[in-house]
């Protein structure tokens, strides 16, 4: 079974019809038991990182995302999936994230010409090979929203970068915790790509 995890924020039905898509039923719950017995999980999230940490500790979910993501069990995290997976966040002040990965979440920085929030296509920059990009056409353009960007304490959990126009972190991987800044259910094929190779990836 594949979980999504409900915490009240997100595009839940997009990740999930995305799954289907690909042919691979997902459930979305926030069910701490669901959760922590599931195949594999899948962390969305959409809006303000404060406000994801609140929910996620009202729903007691804190302690079930960071054993599920340190469980070996394939683990995806999605725009503001990825941003939490942190130690800390300055969106809004500084707040802390779930620190399953060292580094920290920042602005981008103000650019005459440039809009903020990043909203749109971006080509990917692959920085290492990935099972989440297996079969994916060289340097995909993916679809992003958001202000805020990670920078990882380890360059070495970098997968992808793109640039807006300062490069950033556009995927992260470790082991079995994947985690990108883009949507890959927004990203048509090469996106659904992403996900299938998610669903595939061994137990």
């Amino acid at each position: 079974m594949i979980a999504i995890v409900d915490y009240g924020m997100g595009n839940l039905r997009s990740v999930q019809k995305g799954m289907e898509k690909v042919g691979h039923a997902a459930v979305i719950t926030s069910d701490p038991a669901e959760i922590l017995t599931a195949e594999r999980v899948i962390l969305p999230g959409v809006g303000a990182f404060e406000d994801a940490m609140h929910e996620l500790r009202e729903r007691r979910l804190v302690d079930v995302v960071r054993e599920v993501a340190n469980s070996g069990r394939p683990f995806l995290g999605i725009c503001l999936g990825l941003q939490l997976l942190f130690d800390v966040s300055f969106e809004g002040g500084e707040h802390a994230g779930l620190g399953i990965l060292p580094g920290q979440v920042v602005r981008f920085p103000p650019r005459e010409g440039i809009k903020v929030p990043h909203m749109g296509w971006n080509q990917l920059s692959i920085r290492r090979p990935s099972p989440l990009f297996a079969g994916l056409a060289s340097d995909p353009f993916m679809y992003f929203v958001h202000s805020y960007y990670v920078v990882p304490r380890d360059q070495g959990v970098i997968v992808a970068e793109a640039s807006y126009p300062v490069p950033f972190t556009a995927a992260v991987g470790r082991e079995n915790l994947f985690a990108t800044q883009f949507h890959p259910e927004k990203s048509q094929q090469q996106g659904l790509q992403i996900l299938r190779n998610f669903a595939q990836l061994p137990l």
